[in-house]
């Protein structure tokens, strides 16, 4: 009998760790090809999903949020946490134009898309488009360490910082828009005001994101420096930066701001004031990072029906392709041009806005809310996010070198753009 009830999680604990073995075998090998260590994960959530040889039936989206969210507002502040304040106060005016106006830009233009291609309304379009709109700090972060691309201080800053900054235009949108199309100003699972409340909700958000993220992190880093930490406690230095920042993102968003906001600005803080403490973190924090993102692309892997996306296939390709080659570029134009980017570094923010796990959980909104198509927009922005991963990913470093970019490749050359 003993045996019996131990068998249980035995079987389930060997069978997590071998599919992250096999999803950690799979990326060191596509990393040679320049490929998203992520995809990995996501595929063998795939292979692990109903679609797959186990058909292993998994549904919960409210389960994938929650992780999702958990994730990235840790991969967030692991990414202020890498960040020095100098860089950010060379990037935060043309990242802030990209994370407010060219994420309603790239919406825009996706909805009229989204119309011609898949026969919804404006404001379903709208809807999509503010899910897929926002470019993903993890899959940012990650490609530009693998790749080891070195471009020109304000560029490279504006790109990671844009990444950071334009969740919460996207999520509160997304939750906007949700309201827009339930009357009640309820939808599922999700608590949401009404349409007319959408600007006022985003001011909520940013502004209150801002504050705590602001406060949170000069009391943060206040306290850090005054802990008897020494050189030989860089694991419990990863542990305690984990806590806080999981800390301030549960009561940012408890109090209505913006968690993903507030934790980045806090880990830029904690950077700035409590360097010690945050640099002996990062190794520790890395591992935490890693485990993150590979949790929740597994859990998008097996959320994904394979058979109902390619039922999809056509059309969501061409979302894909419209906005990578037109919406995307168009917002970078509009955002950059005013600001003295040349062309080069035009194209290449726009080529480097990466997709990755923040479209795909924002997609899950929709489903969550009850919404009549919300399994077409889960699916489209997979699709999104795996055509990026694939084709942008890969293509980044080489496209930088072509374009003069790289300060390490070429010296005294384009890269002072």
């Amino acid at each position: 009998m003993l045996h019996d009830i131990a068998a249980g999680p035995e079987l389930l604990t060997a069978a997590v760790a071998a599919l992250v073995l096999v999803a950690i075998a799979g990326a060191l090998y596509t990393h040679r090809f320049g490929l998203s260590h992520l995809l990995v994960f996501m595929a063998v959530g795939m292979l692990t999903g109903v679609d797959g040889p186990l058909g292993l039936p998994f549904d919960n989206h409210r389960l994938a949020v929650n992780v999702g969210n958990l994730a990235l507002a840790l991969i967030l502040f692991d990414g202020g946490l890498r960040t020095r304040w100098v860089d950010v106060r060379r990037g935060m005016w043309p990242a802030g134009l990209l994370a407010t106006v060219g994420v309603a830009v790239t919406a825009l233009i996706v909805a009229g898309l989204a119309r011609a291609v898949l026969g919804v309304s404006w404001v379903e379009g709208l809807l999509l488009g503010a899910a897929v709109s926002s470019t993903d700090a993890a899959a940012v972060f990650a490609q530009f360490s693998a790749s080891q691309l070195r471009l020109a201080p304000r560029l490279a800053a504006t790109i990671e910082v844009e990444s950071a900054m334009n969740d919460p235009m996207a999520m509160v949108l997304t939750l906007g828009l949700i309201a827009w199309l339930t009357p009640l100003g309820q939808a599922g699972d999700l608590r949401v005001a009404g349409a007319g409340d959408l600007l006022p909700l985003l001011a909520e958000q940013l502004g209150l994101g801002l504050l705590m993220g602001l406060g949170g992190g000069m009391l943060a880093a206040w306290w850090v420096r005054r802990l008897p930490i020494a050189d030989d406690h860089d694991g419990l230095a990863a542990l305690l930066m984990a806590a806080l920042g999981l800390l301030l993102f549960a009561v940012t968003n408890r109090s209505g701001g913006s968690g993903f906001l507030a934790v980045y600005l806090a880990g830029l803080l904690v950077r700035h004031r409590g360097e010690r403490v945050a640099v002996m973190s990062l190794p520790g924090l890395n591992g935490y990072t890693w485990l993150a993102q590979a949790v929740l692309f597994l859990l998008l892997g097996l959320l994904v029906t394979p058979h109902e996306v390619w039922r999809l296939i056509g059309p969501a390709l061409a979302m894909a392709a419209g906005l990578m080659f037109v919406a995307r570029p168009a917002a970078v134009v509009l955002c950059l041009a005013p600001l003295g980017f040349s062309w080069r570094a035009q194209c290449f923010v726009a080529w480097s806005g990466l997709r990755g796990a923040v479209p795909i959980v924002l997609a899950t909104y929709p489903v969550l809310a009850g919404l009549p198509d919300g399994w077409r927009f889960f699916d489209v922005a997979f699709v999104v996010v795996l055509l990026s991963l694939l084709v942008q990913g890969p293509t980044l470093a080489p496209l930088a070198r072509r374009l003069g970019l790289d300060v390490q490749a070429q010296p005294g050359s384009a890269a002072a753009d």
